[in-house]
């Protein structure tokens, strides 16, 4: 689909203080605005992940700017590059009546976004026998 690459820069913090702490990297790309499931590469290990593009309209913004929010992450990383692949669009940009209706849909494409993994995980292992309960070691799906 589409990548975006660069250094994490500061935004306005809001996403850490709704309680998902974004990745904030520039890009000039003609990505359609919107939320989508993304991976992230940090310092060469690939994470999931969930990013928006376009302007925050629900807070009257209209900078268009990405914004990623990393699974399972927890590191101060601003200035380090990352590597950005959208990989499908999960819903469009709207503007949301109040940040408590934010945080909820930003929930609920979490679970989509974990969702859609786990159903691609899935299809990788079908053909080795091990979609159905068996185990593998994540690196062998790198």
């Amino acid at each position: 689909m589409y990548k975006i690459t660069g250094a994490v820069i500061k935004g306005q913090q809001r996403g850490k203080q709704l309680g998902f702490p974004t990745a904030n990297v520039a890009t000039d790309s003609p990505i359609p605005e919107g939320i989508y499931v993304s991976t992230t590469v940090y310092n060469g290990k690939e994470y999931q992940s969930i990013t928006f593009i376009g302007a925050a309209k629900t807070f009257n913004e209209t900078n268009f700017q990405s914004e990623t929010f990393i699974f399972d992450f927890d590191k101060d990383i601003y200035g380090e590059n990352l590597s950005i692949t959208l990989l499908e669009k999960l819903r469009e940009n709207k503007k949301f009546t109040s940040a408590d209706e934010l945080v909820k849909q930003m929930k609920d494409d979490t679970m989509k976004a974990r969702e859609y993994f786990k159903v691609q995980r899935a299809k990788i292992l079908k053909p080795f026998g091990l979609a159905q309960g068996g185990r593998v070691k994540d690196d062998i799906l790198k």
